[in-house]
């Protein structure tokens, strides 16, 4: 599935990975990178590797935060307009997937997305509680 999003994606220089982030920072910037992490369940590096090439091509910029050691992620323009495009492409990538799957998989598919996610999450606070 993702090599289907990266294919639809890769002729505006995104990655299926990278769209998710841009699309967060344009729908709720501007926003602090840990609060994009966490909405988007990514860890740190993760996070950092798939925004560098944003920030790199001018789609999305930092700027200073309430405090002089934090920093926001902002939309550009060209972030916007790309963010539009992308989103044409990813609708074009989810037909073709629902086409493929049938629709009673694809509603499956994301029921058990949605429990496994909520199983780890339940983990992950026991552990933390330890």
């Amino acid at each position: 599935m993702a090599r289907g999003y990266d294919a639809d994606m890769r002729p505006l220089g995104l990655t299926g990975a990278q769209y998710p982030l841009l699309s967060r920072v344009v729908q709720q910037g501007p926003i602090a990178p840990g609060s994009l992490a966490t909405a988007l369940g990514l860890d740190p590096s993760t996070l950092t590797r798939n925004l560098r090439a944003l920030l790199d091509a001018g789609w999305l910029v930092q700027e200073p935060g309430p405090d002089a050691r934090s920093h926001r992620l902002v939309a550009t323009d060209a972030g916007r307009a790309l963010r539009a495009q992308a989103q044409q492409r990813w609708r074009v990538s989810q037909e073709r997937l629902n086409r493929a799957l049938g629709a009673e998989r694809v509603i499956a598919l994301h029921a058990l997305l949605d429990e496994c996610t909520a199983l780890l999450d339940a983990a992950e606070e026991t552990a933390d509680e330890r």
